[in-house]
């Protein structure tokens, strides 16, 4: 497909005489004509970023769709700016099939331009990409639906389906190594395409919101387990986007970090500030709705706890691998409840320091910035809360567990 899209842009580079790019309507790269000219204003920052980024920006996109290239039927000439990094005009061919942009050919101006028979020309070869692109987009929409049953099926036979329906709608590719990328909040629609994605699909996001951006607990504005911030929380019946992505090798992740780390990148179709998570990988696709509750979980753990993220792999996230297992609505143990309301949080925040420093008081002290006295003090006060004692194990592990719950659900 992909040559097939470079021959035809290589055909309107010919027709006109100037480098082709053509982009899909959500101005990611697709192909470009070569560049052969010793005319530096030739590649303005504008077309240099497109090649080598292989998409435009948000404020790239929306200068250039002001000029109604998305309703366009025919070439928009659109003038040079240079206070926006256009140093060249351009032409848009939009490419359209039944009506529907498909996606975009662009041009650098010249004069004198074409004419309007060799534009008329171009444009048929335009109205023929737009046949690929809508053939390629309507097998990514049935690519999307197989890989969202999948994640969401019941096991049994409902799964089984599923996956036979996948295997065949992936080809050969199918019972390769995989791993499942979770993104999330998510809002909107699939990207229309993602280098080094296999399929995407947006699926339920089934855990309560909660800040993305909270500081890590013993920071000097970490905020206690349990605690809402303002801003950026995913409702309880939210979304996230979930991307299958081939590896090479079980023990380099490399490909699904750098696609996770792509799409949190701002400007994306996400709200607030989102995480990833990264399951283990799998070879095949029977388990892949065991991946992608591993990597929800480590995208709600990056969430919980930002040494972690904002990318997380499943490996990584410790004690929520287990927390995350359990339960998206953890019991309300009575001995922690009255510690986990908002009127002790930073008890609550001295107590979970406390833990992760392993119960050493210098460290937790020294994490907190308080004097050891104060700690002492602070955790007879949890102890008298909590009915707990903290020198005993279990009762340690209690509380460690309720407040690293309260973290991730909270």
């Amino acid at each position: 497909m992909k040559g097939d899209y470079q021959d035809l842009v290589d055909e309107i580079s010919a027709l006109l005489g100037a480098p082709a790019t053509l982009e899909n309507r959500d101005f990611r790269l697709i192909a470009f004509g070569a560049h052969d000219s010793d005319d530096d204003l030739a590649m303005d920052p504008v077309r240099t970023r497109s090649i080598l980024t292989r998409q435009s920006t948000a404020a790239v996109r929306s200068w250039f769709e002001g000029f109604g290239i998305a309703r366009a039927t025919g070439p928009v000439r659109i003038p040079a700016a240079p206070e926006a990094g256009v140093f060249r005009g351009r032409i848009c061919l939009p490419v359209r099939y039944r009506g529907i942009v498909q996606g975009y050919v662009w041009l650098l101006d010249r004069d004198p331009g074409p004419g309007p028979a060799v534009l008329e020309a171009a444009m048929e070869v335009a109205e023929r990409i737009g046949v690929l692109l809508a053939a390629e987009a309507k097998a990514g929409a049935d690519l999307s639906r197989e890989f969202l049953a999948v994640l969401t099926a019941g096991r049994g036979g409902q799964r089984d389906m599923a996956v036979a329906a996948l295997r065949v709608a992936l080809g050969a590719g199918a019972d390769g190594l995989h791993a499942v990328v979770c993104v999330a909040p998510w809002a909107g629609e699939a990207p229309a395409s993602v280098p080094g994605a296999a399929a995407m699909c947006v699926a339920p996001w089934p855990w309560p919101g909660r800040e993305t951006d909270a500081p890590e607990p013993g920071s000097a504005s970490g905020q206690a387990p349990g605690t809402k911030a303002a801003s950026g929380a995913a409702s309880a019946d939210g979304q996230a986007l979930g991307v299958l992505v081939r590896l090479r090798s079980a023990d380099v992740l490399t490909p699904a970090v750098a696609l996770a780390t792509r799409l949190l990148q701002p400007g994306g179709q996400h709200p607030g500030r989102p995480t990833a998570g990264i399951g283990e990988p799998r070879r095949g696709l029977t388990t892949l709705a065991d991946a992608w509750a591993e990597a929800s979980a480590g995208a709600r753990s990056a969430a919980a706890q930002p040494r972690l993220g904002p990318v997380a792999q499943w490996s990584d996230i410790g004690p929520y691998r287990m927390l995350a297992a359990l339960s998206a609505d953890p019991a309300d143990d009575p001995a922690t409840r009255a510690l986990l309301s908002p009127a002790h949080r930073e008890l609550a925040r001295t107590a979970e320091v406390f833990l992760d420093s392993a119960g050493q008081a210098g460290r937790a002290a020294a994490a907190l910035g308080i004097h050891r006295q104060t700690l002492y003090y602070r955790l007879a006060r949890v102890e008298q809360l909590t009915g707990l004692d903290l020198d005993e194990g279990e009762d340690r592990l209690l509380l460690h567990m309720a407040l690293k719950a309260a973290r991730l659900y909270g």
